[in-house]
């Protein structure tokens, strides 16, 4: 549990420390996901092996299981700054309704062009043919 405690916050760091160099716009421990799942991608395509490495399962499971308090830090910061929210309802309003239906329609395109039958493209393909 250690090793893999060790290899999340090894991922979380490297991605802050790009994020200063850098300096973009996505928070550090964001960068540090995508890295660390670009690596277990990148090491399932070399072995073969698709299966999550034995020492990162029980910490993730475990922060999984315990995600709730990971939600505590922002209730509260929601909490602090209700006269901020009581003044600008409406913008925040507008900004969480538009993301959510884009996020909608982003995530509806994506599962529609990734869960397409292969054997329709083969009939595409095949009908522009001719």
């Amino acid at each position: 549990m250690t090793s893999a405690m060790l290899i999340l916050v090894g991922c979380q760091l490297l991605g802050e420390l790009l994020r200063a160099t850098f300096q973009l716009p996505i928070p550090g421990p964001v960068i540090g996901m995508f890295l660390l799942a670009l690596a277990l991608g990148l090491r399932a395509r070399r072995t073969g092996n698709d299966r999550t490495p034995a020492p990162l399962k029980p910490a993730a499971e475990g922060l999984i299981a315990n995600m709730g308090l990971l939600f505590v830090p922002a209730g509260v910061g929601i909490i602090a700054e209700a006269g901020v929210i009581r003044k600008e309802w409406l913008p925040i309003l507008v900004a969480v309704a538009g993301s959510t239906i884009l996020s909608l329609i982003v995530t509806a395109l994506v599962m529609h062009w990734t869960l397409r039958p292969t054997h329709a493209h083969d009939t595409d393909r095949q009908g522009r043919a001719s």
